[in-house]
């Protein structure tokens, strides 16, 4: 078995609330606002979109790495709020593991703790677990993002353990990064239910 994932395919998905959609370069100016003006969005990023040429620097990269067989990046639209609200992406995409991971994600501020990302991210890991056939989704954080461990532990996530002084920060020095995933069989007992119970509130 491999995974069913054409990076060649437009994958477009959306519910009531949320639109993703693949992730386009002239989707920049549709971002750039959050690049000029909450630069602290980018603060535990490995790859920053801080200004101007910092997101156009994330769009190319991301679309560079697409063409590559690497990544599959989405552009996220908020439809309570009819605006577009960040981006996130799979990346690390292993076909013939059935592997892949979930992040580069991020919102503008008036976007989180909306319920926003649970909508995402039952989308996203749909489409992975049911239509590309895999059998893991892992996620990484800088292991001090409390905010961003916490949401994915709410989603169902596991953590796995830290993996200590794997990526240098853009300030300097080396950040401590925690592991969590998902498995195919779990989202079938539990995390799908879990998450869908967290959307209707």
């Amino acid at each position: 078995m491999t995974l069913n994932f054409d990076l060649n395919a437009n994958y477009a998905l959306e519910d009531e609330r949320v639109l993703l959609r693949p992730l386009l370069e002239s989707d920049f100016e549709l971002l750039l606002p959050f690049a000029t003006n909450e630069p602290d969005t980018w603060k535990y990023s490995y790859l920053s979109a801080r200004g101007e040429d910092g997101m156009r620097r994330y769009i190319k990269d991301a679309l560079d790495n697409k063409a590559a067989g690497k990544e599959y990046p989405f552009i996220v639209y908020d439809k309570q709020t009819q605006s577009y609200a960040g981006s996130t992406r799979f990346y690390d995409i292993q076909q013939n593991w059935q592997t892949m991971q979930l992040g580069y994600t991020w919102y503008g501020e008036r976007f989180r703790g909306t319920g926003l990302n649970k909508h995402c991210k039952f989308l996203l890991l749909q489409l992975a677990f049911e239509t590309l056939d895999a059998v893991r989704v892992e996620f990484r954080a800088d292991a001090r993002n409390d905010r961003s461990i916490a949401a994915m532990k709410s989603i169902g996530c596991v953590p796995e353990g830290i993996l200590r002084n794997n990526m240098p920060l853009q300030e300097g020095g080396r950040r401590d990064s925690i592991v969590l995933s998902i498995l195919k069989e779990e989202w079938d007992t539990g995390v799908k239910d879990l998450l869908k119970s967290k959307m209707e509130h």
